[in-house]
C-alpha cells in the first residue's frame, strides 16, 4: 500500500474502533510488507488479542500469500476465532484491493464476545436448547506462534505424538504443513525437522513422497 492508502485506512480503523468500543479490535495488514514479522501496519484495541502494530502474519495472511489466484479470494464475515488466552471472538476479514483487483491489504475486525457466549451457554443449559457452534479458529500473535499452531494441528490430524510417529505418520503431518503453507514461513524447515526428529535431507524426501499421496490418505 502507498502512503495515501495507509493514511486513509489508518483513519478508517481508528474511527471504527471508536464507534464499536474497546472490546472490538480493528487490524490493518499490509500485504506489501517485506518482513514476515511486520505485517500489521496499524491496530486499534490490540489488547483484545495482545497484538500491536509491527507484529507478524496471521493464518489469513498466510492463506492469502500462498493462494495461487488471490484475486478470487472472498471476504469472510462474522466467523468465530479464539485467542491464545481463551477469548472467543466474532471476526470478519475484508480484502483491500489495488487497481488490478489484487489484494494489497486486509482489514480484520475481531469483537470479543466471550461474555455473551458464556451467557448464551448459560441460557442454553437453563432452557435445554441446542447451541451449534463451529470450532473457533486460532488467532496467533506472531509468526512463531503461527508455525507452532500449524505443527500442533498436524499432530492432531495424525492422532499421536511425534515421538510415536512412524515414517507414514510423519509424511502425513508434513503433507498437512506443506498444504497449509507452513513452509512459506521463514526458518520453518529447521523447526519442523527438530520437532519430528528428522534431518533436512529427510524432510525434503518426505515432502517429495507427500506430494505423491492421493487425497484419501489425509
Amino acid at each position: 500500500m502507498n502512503a495515501h492508502e495507509l493514511d486513509f485506512y489508518r483513519r478508517l480503523i481508528s474511527g471504527l474502533a471508536k464507534h464499536f468500543g474497546p472490546t472490538c479490535e480493528i487490524v490493518l495488514f499490509d500485504l506489501d510488507a517485506k518482513d514476515q514479522d511486520h505485517f500489521i501496519a496499524a491496530i486499534e484495541n490490540g489488547q483484545v488479542t495482545g497484538r500491536k502494530a509491527g507484529d507478524g502474519m496471521s493464518h489469513i495472511v498466510l492463506e492469502t500469500i500462498k493462494n495461487g489466484n488471490a484475486k478470487k479470494l472472498e471476504d469472510r464475515l462474522a466467523y468465530l476465532t479464539k485467542t491464545k488466552d481463551g477469548k472467543i471472538l466474532k471476526s470478519s476479514t475484508i480484502y483491500l484491493r489495488g487497481d488490478e483487483g489484487e489484494p494489497i491489504g486486509i482489514l480484520a475486525i475481531n469483537s470479543d464476545i466471550t461474555l455473551s457466549v458464556s451467557m448464551e451457554q448459560y441460557l442454553h443449559n437453563f432452557n435445554a436448547t441446542d447451541l451449534n457452534e463451529a470450532e473457533p479458529e486460532a488467532i496467533t500473535r506472531n509468526v512463531s506462534d503461527l508455525l507452532d499452531e500449524l505443527i500442533d494441528e498436524s499432530v492432531r490430524i495424525v492422532g499421536k505424538p511425534a515421538a510415536l510417529m512412524g515414517k507414514a505418520d510423519k509424511i502425513k503431518a508434513i503433507r498437512f504443513l506443506n498444504d497449509s503453507g507452513a513452509f512459506l514461513i521463514t526458518k520453518s524447515g529447521p523447526k519442523v525437522c527438530s520437532y519430528f526428529g528428522i534431518s533436512k535431507y529427510t524432510l525434503y524426501s518426505y515432502l517429495d513422497e507427500a506430494k505423491t499421496l492421493p487425497a484419501d490418505n489425509e
